[in-house]
């Protein structure tokens, strides 16, 4: 686990130097399901006992298979209140899964390049592709606090109760990266 973190870390400090030690970043961390907040190597706060979904995480992951998607992300829209009380959405599909489904033949060439228009003009990428979307970091909201303690439950986001999805959204800014590995 520590080497991943480690690989992690290093790809962070390598790709953009200042930006890693100034900037708070989240690591998502799908195996001992923890959610850290960052500045640069520093961490500024953990949060334990997260969910994912159900059939835990994958880097290929498809509309309805309820993995959590691994890679780097950013929070693209907050949406309060939600139904899950606060939701911090990500910029899920994003270029690296878009260019992964092509080269695996698991879109169309269309649906990567209504995906890639997205990006680069700045919108949200479309949310209805074969990939999936609506994926953020929420909380519970009425949601059962048995069952988020006892099993990973979500279609793919990640979940915190709601007393610490309120600790941590003063970090969950539009901008922030999110690193789920």
């Amino acid at each position: 686990m520590y080497s991943r973190l480690f690989v992690l870390i290093l790809c962070l400090l390598v790709s953009n130097p200042s930006s890693a030690h100034d900037h708070i970043w989240i690591n998502v961390d799908t195996q001992n399901l923890t959610l850290s907040v960052m500045k640069g190597l520093a961490t500024q706060a953990v949060f334990d006992n997260i969910a994912i979904g159900r059939f835990g995480a994958s880097k290929t992951r498809m509309m309805g298979d309820n993995r959590t998607p691994l890679g780097s992300f950013r929070i693209d829209r907050v949406k309060e209140p939600s139904r899950y009380y606060r939701f911090f959405g990500l910029d899920f599909p994003n270029r690296e899964a878009a260019d992964l489904a092509l080269a695996e033949n698991r879109i169309t060439k269309e649906t990567w390049q209504s995906i890639i228009n997205a990006i680069e003009t700045g919108r949200t990428p479309p949310q209805n592709t074969p990939l999936g979307g609506h994926l953020g970091i929420h909380g519970l909201g009425q949601g059962d606090h048995e069952v988020h303690g006892l099993y990973n439950w979500t279609n793919g986001c990640i979940a915190l109760t709601n007393a610490q999805i309120d600790k941590l959204s003063k970090w969950l800014k539009p901008g922030v990266v999110v690193e789920i590995w």
